[in-house]
């Protein structure tokens, strides 16, 4: 079935809404978008009759089997061509996510998995999110927010919730990547932030919004 560019993004903001708050509502839906209510109902009829979407009104949007496999392999081709700009071009990874939302629309499944096997089939991309194989399957792990994590515990950094290039920027300048290896030093009771310290870096503090984007695993563990 070929899609619109139109269409593949707003699989994909289903899918993403579904996945973080259960449902996809209109107005969420025009928020994340950034569009308007009688635009996503526009489009949701469209979805709706290409059998990718159930739509009721006043009951949100839900992916059927067919939508969710295409929300699955757009996002694979996003997070594979996010893999190629950093790790091949040399771009930040505070730069990647606008050009691999231009380039996740190219739909040549042959290119898709020529650049997967280029790439040695990453389970990951540069922030951490898994990317989903071939037959759509993708690789789940276990992590918390750093705001949550236990106090003089190794931790190492497994992702980030907020990818915008603002705070993967400011991440960056901490010295704060994937696999960076930490310790909470001491959390303020009065607003949430969090001392912490990179190893061979003096301790600093972050604020508890930025900690509870940061996730990280217990040092060792998968």
């Amino acid at each position: 079935m070929q899609l619109t560019t139109a269409e593949e993004n707003y699989i994909k903001a289903i899918y993403k809404l579904e996945n973080e708050h259960a449902k996809a509502t209109t107005n969420a839906l025009a928020a994340l978008l950034q569009t308007s209510p009688a635009a996503v109902t526009d489009m949701a009829n469209k979805l709706q009759k290409k059998k990718l979407i159930s739509y009721e009104k006043y009951y949100g949007l839900k992916l059927t089997p067919s939508g969710k496999k295409h929300a699955v392999h757009i996002i694979r081709r996003h997070r594979l061509w996010e893999c190629f700009l950093v790790e091949k071009l040399g771009f930040g990874w505070d730069e990647v996510h606008h050009l691999a939302e231009e380039l996740e629309h190219i739909r040549d499944e042959r290119l898709t998995e020529r650049l997967a096997h280029f790439l040695q089939y990453p389970a990951f991309d540069p922030h951490g999110d898994p990317i989903p194989d071939a037959t759509g399957s993708i690789k789940t792990t276990q992590h918390i927010p750093l705001s949550r994590a236990p106090i003089r515990q190794p931790l190492k950094v497994a992702g980030v919730a907020d990818q915008s290039a603002s705070l993967l920027r400011f991440l960056q300048q901490k010295g704060i990547m994937l696999g960076t290896r930490l310790r909470i030093l001491q959390v303020h009771e009065y607003d949430g932030s969090l001392e912490i310290k990179l190893m061979k870096h003096s301790p600093f503090t972050l604020s508890h919004m930025v900690a509870n984007n940061i996730y990280v695993q217990l040092y060792g563990k998968d």
